[in-house]
């Protein structure tokens, strides 16, 4: 007897339903469930979505009970989206937007992870290539139809001030386009000093709860130990690093070497010091100069890094004693602008009274919108978010530059135009490799 033919639900509705166990007849859920034709869907394919109550029992029971049925398997991390890609529902920018969203921690992700979510990228993207495939259309067809007729040198002459502009547009994007990774990727602080300066409790006073262990002790921190602020709508990851100094103990001497390798790194620097340590051995000229103490020296710090020197333990100083007695403090303008060794007003604070905590944060904060100003614009930012990005970009504008020194050799200017159009066409996945495909759908969890 042939088998009962099963009506199936209409297609983008929600229906609640008795979700069932097919082996046993057991009742697992009661859901909404929503069913999806192809091509509308977000795969291009036939598609059905449990809505289910999200109990971890529920949702493993019928995961089990799907995975029963002939020809279902669990999905790939990143398979339903790549489908989506490779059935032209969404170009490699929006795929990766849709990575980004999913992982955005601050406002400033979620509003960077839209720009390439909804395609506002892509379609930046898709104009240039557009100018691209224009000029290298009117070059190869002088190669193939115009040359005897005279107009070769028109049509090269022609095209050429637009692919100088391009270029130029695009080798403008490049230069600017450091701030879009720093707002994914984060600003990165490093606390450095001596040990027992405070710099876990400092960590911990930002973060607002006992991330790292305090002790009295030094050489308590043997590792780096990073959390992630948001400060200002942006991503900050602060990183708490072993006290630096000469030291027999190999495990500790390895939190040095970390210590040293986070420091290299990091866009900001946070120099932390003991106030009465520092003012009892009357160190205080060698702090405002730049030393991070114990065997550090001014020239582990780069040009390229912004330098806090702040100064711990205020509240163990004596009244009128220290930086209080000499004018020390707040600097006026809360704005850090000069790269390499901070200046000469280390800020005082305490982390056991909370004195100083607030400018700090707000010091800080400046810091890190000067990091992002000389990352680049944010239109930029919003253009180039990976190094991928910026790698193609690279070989786009460098191809043309190339151009613009055989723009009169129609062949040679032809095959710079076509090497300026792959590098474009692979930002958005017109021009693909699978290693790069590979690269980027293994961002996505299980499920999307």
């Amino acid at each position: 007897m042939a088998p009962a033919l099963v009506r199936l639900p209409a297609p983008r509705l929600l229906h609640l339903v008795e979700v069932v166990d097919p082996a046993s007849g057991q009742l697992l859920d009661k859901a909404l469930v929503t069913r999806f034709s192809g091509p509308r869907s977000y795969t291009g394919e036939d598609c059905v979505e449990f809505h289910l109550h999200g109990g971890p029992s529920v949702v493993r029971s019928v995961l089990a009970a799907l995975g029963s049925l002939p020809g279902l398997r669990p999905a790939e991390p990143g398979e339903f989206t790549r489908r989506a890609f490779e059935a032209g529902k969404l170009d490699l920018t929006e795929v990766e937007g849709l990575a980004d969203l999913l992982a955005a921690g601050t406002q400033a992700q979620h509003r960077q992870a839209l720009l390439h979510a909804t395609g506002a990228v892509r379609r930046r993207y898709e104009g240039w290539r557009a100018r691209l495939l224009t000029a290298l259309a009117a070059v190869e067809a002088v190669i193939d139809f115009g040359e005897d007729e005279g107009i070769a040198d028109e049509v090269a002459a022609g095209v050429l001030p637009d692919m100088r502009a391009l270029r130029a547009e695009l080798a403008g994007f490049l230069g600017g386009g450091q701030r879009g990774q720093l707002v994914r990727d984060g600003v990165r602080v490093a606390l450095v000093g001596p040990p027992n300066a405070g710099k876990s409790s400092l960590l911990n006073a930002l973060a607002g709860r006992d991330a790292a262990i305090v002790s009295p002790f030094p050489g308590t921190t043997r590792d780096v130990m990073e959390l992630e602020l948001e400060l200002g709508g942006q991503r900050v990851i602060l990183a708490d690093c072993a006290g630096i100094r000469e030291t027999e103990d190999p495990v500790e001497a390895e939190g040095v070497r970390r210590a040293r390798a986070t420091l290299a790194t990091a866009h900001i620097v946070i120099q932390l010091r003991d106030a009465q340590a520092v003012w009892a051995s009357d160190d205080a000229a060698a702090t405002q100069a730049g030393d991070l103490g114990g065997d550090s020296t001014p020239g582990e710090l780069s040009e390229a890094q912004l330098t806090l020197s702040v100064w711990n333990k205020a509240d163990l100083l004596a009244e009128g004693q220290g930086p209080r007695g000499q004018g020390f403090g707040m600097p006026a303008d809360l704005a850090p602008r000069d790269r390499g060794p901070p200046s000469t007003a280390p800020l005082l604070i305490s982390c056991e009274t909370g004195e100083g905590l607030d400018d700090l944060t707000q010091l800080l904060g400046r810091a890190v919108e000067d990091i992002l100003a000389q990352g680049g614009d944010p239109e930029a930012a919003a253009l180039v978010t990976r190094a991928r990005h910026a790698a193609a970009l690279s070989r786009c504008v460098a191809a043309l530059e190339r151009y613009e020194g055989v723009w009169a050799a129609l062949e040679l200017a032809a095959e710079e135009l076509r090497g300026a159009t792959r590098a474009l066409g692979a930002i958005s996945g017109v021009v693909d490799t699978e290693e790069v495909l590979d690269s980027v759908f293994s961002e996505f969890c299980i499920g999307k």
